[in-house]
């Protein structure tokens, strides 16, 4: 239900680091930066909303546990998740992200993609 791929780098210098990742997804996305010690998530999407189905988002900086259940079943768990990485979310997975250090998020999709397939328990 959680799929995790590390961003690829391709180079790295004095400067800094550079990795690159693919997506075919386009026009607004969010960028949120948590404090450590916050949760956001918490909800589940049925997979009605094309952009969170599945549901992408790229921990940008930082460390975060990702906690998941499958609505369906009892299938669950956590997974640490250090940047930068790509987390995949399947449609009916309960999930939510813990901040262990402050993180930033890069979320492949708009605030209105979900508002009408995004559900709490």
């Amino acid at each position: 239900m959680i799929t995790v791929i590390p961003v690829a780098k391709i180079a790295e210098d004095d400067r800094g680091a550079t990795h690159f990742f693919d997506t075919d997804r386009t026009g607004q996305f969010i960028i949120a930066y948590r404090n450590a010690g916050s949760a956001s998530g918490r909800h589940y999407h049925k997979g009605t909303a094309p952009h969170k189905n599945p549901e992408q988002i790229i921990i940008m900086q930082g460390t975060a546990m990702v906690n998941w259940k499958d609505i369906r079943s009892e299938a669950s768990g956590s997974i640490r998740v250090t940047a930068p990485s790509m987390v995949i979310i399947e449609a009916w997975a309960w999930h939510e992200v813990i901040a262990e250090t402050d993180i930033i998020v890069f979320e492949l999709n708009a605030l209105e993609d979900g508002k009408e397939d995004t559900y709490r328990i």
